[in-house]
């Protein structure tokens, strides 16, 4: 079905429903006639997010913190194309893909949130906008995954085995990009594009 962006209504809507970017939910409209553009579900994400309408629900990336180069630059872009999309990053706080991501979201305009397993703010990378001390050690990889709409693996270890696993129980989406682990029911995806359209997907109740 059609998504339409009303650029006059600042609405977006599709089959006589319009999304409440608060609620990430779609209900009948007020406004009875809706006119725009047809728009793709991640140009969809990149209006509701320049009119600060769309609730910033955590997307999770993980991965390891000693990534190869690629992977690095990876995660740095992927960090940069969320944060493009208004979409919230969240992750371990740490160094490698962690550090990368945020570094790309912080140089984007986003405001990345690290689930640090330390228990002083401090333990975070310098990318870093809003650290979260848990003390909870590598417990607190329960946590991102829990908190997370969707999580997307950027190579990685036990760690991120571990973090796509409970992800998976948890029914969220999981992809995996460029070596990460493979674990039943995660999704492998060969782009970014691919990753954040199937997150915008997600975000949008598509």
């Amino acid at each position: 079905m059609t998504l339409r962006w009303d650029k006059e209504n600042k609405v977006l809507h599709r089959g006589g429903k319009v999304f409440n970017s608060s609620r990430l939910e779609w209900s009948t409209p007020k406004t009875p006639k809706l006119g725009g553009s047809e728009v793709t579900p991640l140009e969809a994400l990149r209006h509701l997010a320049k009119h600060k309408t769309l609730r910033r629900v955590p997307v999770g990336v993980i991965g390891g913190r000693t990534p190869t180069n690629k992977q690095r630059e990876l995660a740095r872009q992927l960090g940069a194309a969320m944060a493009d999309h208004g979409m919230q990053l969240i992750c371990g706080g740490k160094g490698g893909v962690m550090e990368a991501a945020c570094e790309g979201h912080a140089a984007h305009g986003g405001l990345p949130v690290g689930i640090l397993p330390d228990g002083e703010w401090d333990a975070a990378n310098p990318f870093c906008a809003i650290p979260i001390a848990t003390g909870l050690g590598v417990a607190r990889n329960a946590v991102i995954a829990r908190a997370s709409v969707a999580l997307i693996a950027v190579g990685g270890g036990m760690g991120t085995l571990s973090e796509m696993a409970m992800g998976i129980q948890f029914k969220r989406p999981v992809l995996r990009l460029d070596g990460a682990p493979e674990v039943e029911g995660a999704v492998s995806v060969g782009t970014i594009e691919e990753a954040l359209d199937r997150v915008a997907r997600r975000l949008l109740s598509l």
